[in-house]
Formats: structure tokens, C-alpha cells, sequence
């Protein structure tokens, strides 16, 4: 019989104490309420308990709860200054042409005015042509069909942050 060990960088994640926790929670997802779910369901056997426990907890956020955690994304095409993250995750706008870069803020501020905050995807892996087609798509969804479309793309989101912080050596 063989025991299944977890990972070194999951084993720190639960070993950390409760505020250093929720910080690096935090970074992941600006969403109090959402934090909190993980921190209390700790400490965790495999990545794939906490994405499941990340994907439980986004599932129950309130729209309240949902509107903090976009607070803490950037529109797309500017990253926030000094922070990788951001910067790495919206690399696909990075090379953008100035005029993709140009129509990209004016669909932000379309968006923004429209929902009443920051057009929110997936960013990894895709390129400015393809965000600007999905910002493109989406501004003539519903605001409750955007907020479920919203929904899930936070989840991808913070799964990824998440896989680079339990998967860290």
C-alpha cells in the first residue's frame, strides 16, 4: 500500500499560519469571503481538494462577494505597475499594435460603463485579438448572463494563481 504524499508546496500552504495564509489566499483572489472558505477547509491532501474547494467557493460568492473579487483585477491592456502577476497573465496584450491596444481601452470603458466594472477573462494563453473578440462578444450579454460568464472566469483565474502557489518549491 502506497501513501500519497503532498506536495512540498501544498504541505507549506497548509502549514502556514492563519493571516500568512490568508494573504497568499489574497493574491489569488481579491474575494474576502471566498479566502475564508479555503482557510477553513484546510489544510488540504491534493492541489486538485483545494481547486475543488476554490471552484465550491466561487460557486456561492454573492454578487457583493463577486464585485470585490473583480476589484482586485486590472483592465485588460494595463497591467498594474510592478506587478508580475498582472503583467504576466495579460502578456498576450504586451506585443498588441497600438491600435489594438487603443481599441481595446475603448471597449474597457464601454464594458465598464455598461456591467459597472472591469471586463474580466481569462487572460493566460491568449492573445490581444482574442480578448478583444470576447470583450467584443460579451458587452452585448445581459448583466446576470455576464456576472455567471464573470463566474467562471474567475475560477480558471484563480485556479492557475493557486496551481503557481502550491506548485512552487
Amino acid at each position: 500500500m502506497t501513501s500519497i504524499s503532498t506536495p512540498p508546496g501544498l504541505a507549506r500552504f497548509n502549514a502556514l499560519e492563519e493571516h500568512a495564509a490568508l494573504t497568499a489566499l489574497h493574491e489569488a483572489c481579491a474575494s474576502t469571503a471566498w479566502a475564508k472558505r479555503l482557510l477553513a477547509a484546510r489544510p488540504y491532501a491534493t492541489p486538485e481538494a483545494l481547486y475543488a474547494a476554490s471552484d465550491a467557493a466561487m460557486a456561492e460568492l454573492t454578487a457583493q462577494d463577486l464585485a470585490e473579487a473583480m476589484a482586485g483585477h486590472p483592465p485588460i491592456g494595463r497591467p498594474k505597475p510592478g506587478d508580475p502577476t498582472s503583467a504576466r497573465e495579460q502578456r498576450g496584450m504586451a506585443g498588441a499594435s497600438d491600435a489594438l491596444k487603443a481599441e481595446m481601452l475603448e471597449l474597457n470603458l464601454a464594458y465598464q460603463e455598461k456591467f459597472g466594472h472591469v471586463f474580466l477573462i481569462c487572460a493566460t494563453g491568449r492573445t490581444g485579438e482574442q480578448m478583444r473578440d470576447a470583450v467584443r462578444e460579451r458587452i452585448g450579454n445581459t448583466p446576470e448572463r455576464e456576472r455567471e460568464i464573470v463566474r467562471t472566469e474567475l475560477g480558471k483565474i484563480n485556479r492557475i494563481r493557486l496551481a503557481r502557489l502550491v506548485e512552487e518549491d
